[in-house]
């Protein structure tokens, strides 16, 4: 796996709508529950959680859209793609879908969620695995351990 180098730019699969992380991530993730591979049209979605403070729409206006709008994902308004999800009351982080980024090669999941959701043959390399989602209590030690283990 390749190293980081911010900042970074991405853009919607159109290119309309365009994004720079400037920050690190908190943490990687895939989640395999039903509703992101829905969303993703895949087997499990992808995400980086980014400081608020180190994300940024560069250009374009994505909008609030999906099934569940109340949860804030972010999409392009004229592709459709899938950006990244604000999520109310979690505004420390923006969660980036990281196939947005112009650059993936450092890229890797360090936990799965919703197991329990996952397709039979769907497997990621994450270190941490969960059932559903992680407790809050156990949020900050893994934050901590995916900090170390890209250090």
């Amino acid at each position: 796996m390749k190293r980081l180098k911010l900042p970074l730019d991405g853009a919607c699969r159109c290119g309309r709508v365009k994004i720079r992380v400037s920050a690190p991530p908190l943490i990687t993730m895939a989640c395999h529950c039903t509703g992101c591979q829905r969303m993703s049209a895949s087997a499990y979605s992808l995400s980086a959680a980014i400081p608020t403070e180190g994300f940024a729409v560069i250009a374009g206006e994505p909008v609030v859209a999906g099934a569940s709008p109340h949860i804030g994902h972010h999409f392009c308004p004229d592709c459709m793609t899938w950006m990244f999800t604000r999520m109310p009351g979690l505004d420390f982080f923006v969660n980036v879908r990281p196939t947005m980024l112009n650059d993936v090669a450092w890229y890797s999941p360090f936990v799965e969620t919703y197991t329990s959701e996952k397709l039979a043959w769907a497997t990621v390399p994450a270190v941490h695995s969960y059932t559903k989602f992680p407790e809050m209590s156990e949020m900050e030690p893994l934050i901590a351990a995916y900090a170390a283990s890209v250090a």
